[in-house]
């Protein structure tokens, strides 16, 4: 079985989000036995609480429910997954900062690599934006974990 991690600042935007929208995905191609999914953040200010209620009310206009709760990322993260993906630069810095080894740096990716319409560089922070913002995100992620997907089920 494949493990991807899925990783932001507090884990309550767009990680939980790209959690659930790659779970789903999964779902409806019948690889969910295959492929787990989970999401941490960099900072466990969060830890314990549900995703931002409007990332939740967002994803549910389009059929996501989002059930997870933050957590932070650990060192047994870097062990246990086979790729952990972070939505921004600062994500990614702070995650090779824990990275317990180099071979646990290899693991580490940019969401938006796996892009395929969309041309962005990273997934934006909706948190202290509007309604647009969440769209915009949910936008990247749906885009992104389908890219995933399809490098993933190969």
């Amino acid at each position: 079985m494949k493990r991807i991690l899925f990783v932001c600042l507090g884990n309550i935007c767009r990680s939980a989000a790209a959690e659930e929208i790659m779970r789903t995905y999964l779902k409806r191609a019948g690889l969910e036995k295959e492929i787990e999914v989970d999401s941490a953040g960099i900072s466990s200010y969060h830890e314990g609480e549900l995703a931002d209620s409007r990332m939740r009310m967002h994803a549910s206009r389009r059929n996501y429910h989002i059930t997870h709760r933050s957590r932070p990322v650990r060192t047994e993260d870097f062990y246990d997954f086979d790729l952990i993906l972070g939505m921004d630069d600062a994500n990614i810095d702070a995650l090779h900062e824990k990275a317990p080894d180099i071979e646990s740096e290899k693991k580490i990716g940019r969401m938006t690599d796996y892009c395929q319409t969309k041309v962005t560089d990273y997934v934006p922070d909706p948190y202290y934006g509007g309604a647009q913002g969440f769209e915009n995100v949910l936008d990247i992620l749906e885009d992104a974990c389908n890219g995933l997907l399809q490098a993933y089920s190969r």
